[in-house]
């Protein structure tokens, strides 16, 4: 599998990234480049939400879900959302 070379951010993500402060946001940098390397790591999910993948990671010992798009053959990675599990999903159906 190619590893990834461009990433994109969708506006809601760029938001949640803004209120983060620098050590939280160098666990998520951590996170974002193991998933260009690992595009596939996150659970794929099903029914309406079926073009997201979510990573879960620890983010200053909270757990932390990345939600996120991978085409198959493109070397591109759309962050679409970041945030605790407490109506994630509900969010993320939004976008």
């Amino acid at each position: 599998m190619a590893e990834v070379i461009r990433v994109l951010q969708t506006p809601s993500f760029k938001k949640a990234v803004k209120k983060l402060h620098r050590n939280q946001k160098k666990e998520l940098d951590k996170a974002v480049k193991y998933l260009m390397k690992n595009p596939l790591s996150g659970e794929q999910k099903k029914g309406d939400l079926r073009y997201l993948r979510v990573y879960k990671f620890k983010m200053v010992r909270q757990l932390t879900l990345l939600g996120y798009s991978h085409e198959e053959n493109s070397l591109v990675l759309e962050l679409i959302a970041l945030g605790s599990h407490e109506n994630f999903y509900r969010d993320a159906s939004r976008e």
